[in-house]
């Protein structure tokens, strides 16, 4: 009985915990911007999620964002959906985030806002470019530097002649073995 009551107060903790970094910014026009989560470190990634707009597209912007970004409609509710990345030099605060959302004869606008937390938070690079892996710069200078080691060419007249006589030998003793079978199998 109290395990069951036990799991249940955790339940109710639980959800209250994940419900407390999201918050929704209601707007004069009945529209919310939903940031998921609202507190974050500079260099962090937030999703931005906003129901009120007439189109399928928009755009929200906001001081912290490291750039303008382009709202769509989500895939799994009725509302636009965008992530947007905090610039990594943002102060600790709370900034504004504007959205604009092109309807069929006005321009809404949905205002919501950010919180952006201590600067504790460090930024993991991100790559920008292919990474110069291989060997085949390295290679090249291995076989200069050790040229005994390398020999200076390929597989020569040799090669080919003791592959052909061993491929050779290899027909004449499959074609040894099938005449042998046939002629168990008449007696």
């Amino acid at each position: 009985m109290r395990t069951g009551l036990l799991a249940l107060r955790a339940a109710g903790a639980a959800a209250l915990l994940v419900a407390l970094p999201v918050t929704a910014a209601q707007a004069e026009g009945g529209g919310s911007v939903t940031v998921t989560p609202y507190g974050v470190p500079p260099g962090s990634e937030v999703d931005l999620r906003v129901s009120g707009c007439d189109g399928t597209t928009g755009k929200a912007s906001s001081a912290a964002f490291v750039s303008t970004v382009s709202l769509g409609p989500s895939a799994d509710q009725p509302t636009l959906f965008a992530e947007a990345r905090v610039k990594s030099s943002t102060a600790p605060g709370t900034y504004d985030i504007l959205v604009v959302c092109p309807g069929r004869d006005i321009v809404s606008e949905i205002k919501g806002s950010i919180r952006v937390m201590g600067s504790s938070h460090t930024v993991t690079p991100t790559p920008t470019a292919p990474v110069h892996a291989g060997g085949g710069g390295a290679a090249a200078e291995l076989a200069a530097a050790h040229p005994a080691a390398a020999p200076s060419e390929g597989p020569g007249t040799r090669h080919a002649v003791i592959g052909l006589v061993l491929a050779a030998v290899a027909a004449v003793a499959v074609a040894f073995r099938s005449v042998r079978r046939r002629r168990s199998a008449r007696q």
